[in-house]
């Protein structure tokens, strides 16, 4: 081999990659897949044939026996992005820089390649970074054979100033070592190859933004020497700050920046001036800038251009960069620059064979543009690197139906489901099972398919549990000012086996197509609970179905004890089927396993309303706290049909779950938000340069609703729903009822200046099913939908999720929770929990762990859902405010009223007075508090289910599509209908004229959900009673 310090002598060898050097004696035969050439890899006798031997035939050749298509480069194989520039060298050179490709006013076009030396499945933190330069047009004979014709000229830089080993040889004994197991031992016997590798783990945050060094030097015409630096020195600003919880975040920052604007850095060349200090076949070594500082010699200038342009980053892949490419004057020196050129060839070559790629340089560099002016056809990165689970939080509910089940709802907007899948009268409530679907993207995170079992081996583990019984009690949301001298003392705080409260179904693990069904159960106090059940479909997606909504107590313990206020909702020694875990995938495509995110999925109590939606949703709280923090953009343009018309039509929407609601916004109210005259005048645009007839209406409707953060606790403005902090008679906290969100008031505020857009006419049909959903949107689509028939208000503590819900230190990124790393035991928090230690860096608002979200709801939820009603202030209005009417209905149209309605042959005042009359949808429910509660958890099935029915057309009196409230087989007959033909309830008048002076004896209206002003007064919690009204 010719001396490294000789810059005359010839280039080296460069043997076919298929065909191992004839001078060495200990080379490996090459096969598929590959066999680790054994210790010591040729490294004594021929080391740039046994790097040869190890990179390529065995390293790349093993990544390629697995099905990695295309075939990669056996280092720096993670691209990051190619760009097309140009390469300006300075017009004022010294004769002395005046070498090679360094020639005055000499202007080269340039492709680059940034990559990262990670391989699949690493992330880029922490990662080496490295640029590719080739420089086109370049005249010349080059060095390596047999493209010494070529007109090309590379340059390899990294971002670190030296490498972890001196030599060819020292390379190869680190590399044989590293794949014999044995690195550790290596490092320690070479301490200043591990103090490199560790000064090489730096944190960068864009590949536009960071020096890169030639580590090893190079000739500089006859008999002087150079490394090379590249220094930035500009860059468009990010998108965002870098996120370094993506895998990928280099090459979305790469992308971004670069769509915004050019990059420009400095080329300079760093003569070596001190034989001693600036060695040339010892790469550790650093050459001090103190001795020799770098000098410019020319301008990498990358224009502002899309990478993500079709075969941009295909063209990058399969350029074939190699320091050897070069000028004689620009020869790289040292035996690591010697081994460079045969492992190197033999890997393009390699690489570009496999993948049906020809092997010559290019003579001329691919165009920016398809033609002038024309940018090239758009095209999609097809190659899936990961995946994502979605939804990222899925919802399944409970129901004591056997077999059959719905699917939850995966768009925003679903049509009808139809009146069940048998005749009301004898059907049990379905269960809503949670769909879980896995979508692969590409290195821009942009989404290329659904992963089904058509295109990927996918098998899903699911891990539920319920720790409601092991947490501490229900009292009030532990975040709010009211909450600042409350102490949770345990549930079952008795109990001193904690462990036997926990229903844990561990992980459970179910792949292929409609897979036999895998139960998830536990144990608690011993007695066999199950939570839970997985299914697969037939295209392999996993479904997760709840439990039956079996709630008991073992040991037969109350389910409430009248003389202790908390323990409602807190019932110890109960325990119920509700749950919530991890969802995680393991995805396999062709061979080759990609990382997948994982998601979280709840199980709840049913949905008794299922296409009802509440003011402000589960999926509105969450989509403000993202916008708050700056983790999601607001809305740049205020559309009038999907941004203002659901916040307003949501009130209309509660006419059938609550009487109140019915009145003012239901059908023939003063605000009907549904009535189509009243539509177009909302909608309507301020006319441009004239008098706007609308502009006071919409500020009059802004004025109605409730701000975010109100001064007091006026109950009047809109939405009429008990918020966190409420109490009997009403208080004076701004937590006293709920408000809208902010983001949900913003837009308001915008409509009502005129900053909207009126698309009401033009608005499409929604999508009726997740499958109708364009593939870039069906993610976002299954993450909105699965919260959109969640509950956000008021925390009392809620239906599915609880107030936890609102604090961003519980996710990593939107919608994704935040897990406790597997192992990790969580904190133990004592006897009783305080807000402090609760809010504290130290408390349970952050990383979670199967059954962390559902432990602070009600339990069991049977009782919370029987005593969550409407008008407990029944001076003030014995319907409003409401709890959650959404999901618990409060007053309902029943089937014998609605069987009067559509009755054409009755007489229309009678037909108008079913319509307007509304029944208790607790009805059904009899005698005292806990003995409500224990017939809820035996007829929770039965109990009424809001579901949409035909109307009266072209009749204005009524609307065309109604809501019924069909009840079951254990409700009787008299309890599922209406009560407007009967006598009032009787009540205890003096406690009543006790509680209501003012009001008397006079009885509640029919409907209400409480048959005496006595029974509102004495409801249990979490109604807070404040002092009598004098």
């Amino acid at each position: 081999m010719s001396s490294p310090s000789d810059p005359s002598a010839p280039s080296p060898a460069t043997p076919s990659p298929a065909t191992p050097s004839p001078a060495s004696g200990c080379a490996t035969p090459i096969r598929l897949p590959p066999v680790l050439p054994p210790e010591p890899c040729c490294c004594g006798d021929d080391p740039i044939q046994g790097l040869r031997q190890l990179f390529v035939d065995y390293f790349q050749g093993r990544g390629m026996a697995a099905g990695r298509d295309p075939a990669t480069r056996p280092v720096f194989l993670r691209l990051h992005g190619a760009a097309h520039g140009r390469f300006i060298v300075d017009p004022d050179l010294p004769e002395s820089l005046q070498v090679g490709v360094f020639k005055p006013a000499r202007e080269y076009p340039v492709w680059v390649r940034f990559s990262a030396d990670v391989q699949p499945g690493a992330p880029d933190l922490k990662g080496t970074t490295g640029i590719g330069i080739k420089l086109f047009g370049v005249e010349g004979e080059k060095l390596l054979v047999p493209d010494q014709d070529a007109l090309t000229q590379d340059f390899i830089l990294q971002n670190h100033d030296v490498f972890f080993v001196d030599t060819a040889r020292d390379m190869c004994e680190f590399t044989c070592a590293s794949l014999h197991g044995k690195s550790a031992q290596y490092l320690k016997d070479h301490p200043v190859t591990q103090q490199v590798l560790d000064a090489m783990e730096k944190v960068v945050d864009s590949a536009l933004t960071t020096p890169y060094w030639s580590v090893l030097p190079y000739a500089f015409g006859e008999g002087r020497y150079v490394k090379y630096k590249l220094e930035p020195i500009e860059a468009a600003a990010p998108d965002a700050p870098p996120d370094f919880n993506d895998p990928f975040y280099l090459r979305a920052d790469l992308h971004a920046r670069l769509r915004r604007g050019p990059a420009r850095f400095r080329f300079m060349v760093q003569l070596r001036t001190d034989d001693a200090a600036m060695p040339l076949d010892a790469a550790t070594v650093a050459w001090s800038e103190s001795i020799s500082t770098p000098v410019q010699v020319g301008i990498l200038e990358l224009a502002q251009q899309d990478a993500d342009t079709r075969g941009q980053s295909s063209y990058g892949e399969n350029l074939a960069y190699n320091p050897w490419h070069a000028l004689p004057e620009h020869r790289p020196i040292g035996s690591i620059s010697d081994a460079r050129a045969v492992v190197y060839r033999a890997s393009s070559e390699n690489r570009r064979n496999v993948n049906g790629v020809p092997l010559a340089e290019p003579t001329v560099p691919r165009p920016a543009e398809y033609a002038p002016g024309v940018p090239y056809p758009a095209a999609v990165d097809t190659r899936i690197v990961r995946a994502a689970i979605h939804p990222a939080i899925g919802i399944a509910r409970v129901g004591n139906s056997e077999h059959d089940f719905y699917l939850a709802p995966q768009v925003a907007e679903p049509p009808p489901q139809g009146p069940g899948l048998k005749p009301a009268a004898t059907r049990p409530p379905t269960r809503d099972a949670a769909q879980s679907r896995s979508y692969g993207t590409n290195a821009a995170g942009e989404v290329v398919r659904e992963l089904t079992a058509d295109w990927a081996d996918i098998a899903w583990t699911v891990h539920l549990a319920n720790s409601k019984a092991a947490w501490y009690q229900w009292q009030i949301a532990m975040d709010i000012p009211e909450a600042a001298t409350t102490t949770l003392p345990l549930r079952n705080a008795k109990v001193t086996a904690r462990d036997t409260l926990v229903i844990d179904a561990g992980p459970q693990r179910i792949n292929g197509r409609n897979a036999p069904a895998v139960d998830c159960s536990g144990a608690f106090t011993g007695v066999p609970v199950k939570i839970g059940e997985l299914r697969t479909d037939a295209d392999g997606r996993l479904l997760v179905l709840g439990g039956h909504g079996v709630s008991a107590s073992p040991t037969g313990t109350p389910i409430f004890i009248p003389s202790d206020g908390n323990s409602f909702i807190n019932a110890d020694g109960w325990y119920d089927d509700t749950c919530d875990g991890t969802v995680e995938a393991t995805v396999n495509i062709e061979g080759r396993a990609i990382p997948v995110e994982s998601a979280w999925v709840v199980t709840a109590p049913p949905n008794y309303a299922p296409q009802v939606k509440a003011e402000r949703t589960m999926y509105d709280l969450l989509h403000d706290l993202y916008v708050q923090a700056g983790w999601l953009p607001a809305a740049a343009k205020v559309s009038f049909a999907q941004d203002v018309y659901p916040i307003l039509q949501r009130l209309s929407g509660l006419q059938w779950v609550n009487q109140g609601f019915a009145t003012l916004f239901g059908h023939g109210g003063r605000f009907d938000f549904e009535d189509p005259a009243l539509i177009e005048r909302l909608s309507a645009l301020p006319p441009p340069k004239a008098f706007d007839p609308n502009t006071e209406f919409r500020r009059q409707i802004f004025n109605s609703f409730r701000p975010p953060n109100p001064p007091d606790g006026n109950q009047l403005p809109w939405p009429w729903l008990y918020g966190d902090a409420m109490e009997v008679p009403a208080g004076e906290s701004p937590r006293q009822n709920a408000s809208v969100s902010q983001t949900q008031y913003d837009l308001l505020q915008r409509w009502v200046a005129g900053e909207f857009v009126n698309d009401w006419a033009t608005r499409p049909a929604p999508p009726a099913s997740i499958d109708d959903v364009p593939l870039a949107e069906q993610p976002a689509m299954l993450d909105r939908a699965a919260l959109e028939f969640c509950l956000a208000d008021a925390f009392h503590p809620g239906c599915e999720m609880t107030w936890p819900m609102r604090h961003l230190t519980m996710y990593n990124r939107p919608f994704r929770i935040r897990r406790r790393p597997p192992g990790v035991q969580p904190p133990n928090y004592g006897p009783t929990l305080d807000q402090a230690t609760t809010l504290s860096a130290n408390g349970p608002l952050h990383a979670q762990s199967p059954g962390d979200i559902n432990r602070w709801m009600g339990l069991p939820w049977q009782a919370d859902t029987a005593f969550c009603r409407a008008g407990y202030d029944t001076a003030y209005d014995p319907f409003a405010p409401t709890f959650w009417p959404a999901r618990v209905p409060n007053h309902v149209l029943t089937e014998a009223d609605y069987a009067v309605v559509i009755d054409s042959a009755q007489p229309r005042d009678r037909r108008i007075e079913a319509f307007v009359n509304r029944t208790s949808w607790n009805k059904p429910l009899h005698g005292s508090t806990a003995g409500q509660m224990e017939q809820m958890v035996q007829i929770f099935g039965s109990m009424g289910l809001v579901e949409v029915r035909a109307g009266v057309q072209g009749d204005p009196a009524f609307p065309s599509t109604m809501m019924v409230a069909s009840y079951g087989p254990q409700v009787a007959p008299a309890d599922a209908t209406s009560l407007h033909a009967e006598a009032p309830a009787p009540m205890l008048k003096a406690a009543a004229a006790e509680a209501h002076p003012k009001l008397g004896t006079r009885a509640l209206p029919r409907g209400a959900n409480f048959a005496t002003h006595e029974e509102a007064a004495a409801a249990p919690l979490p109604v807070r009673h404040g002092p009598k009204r004098s």
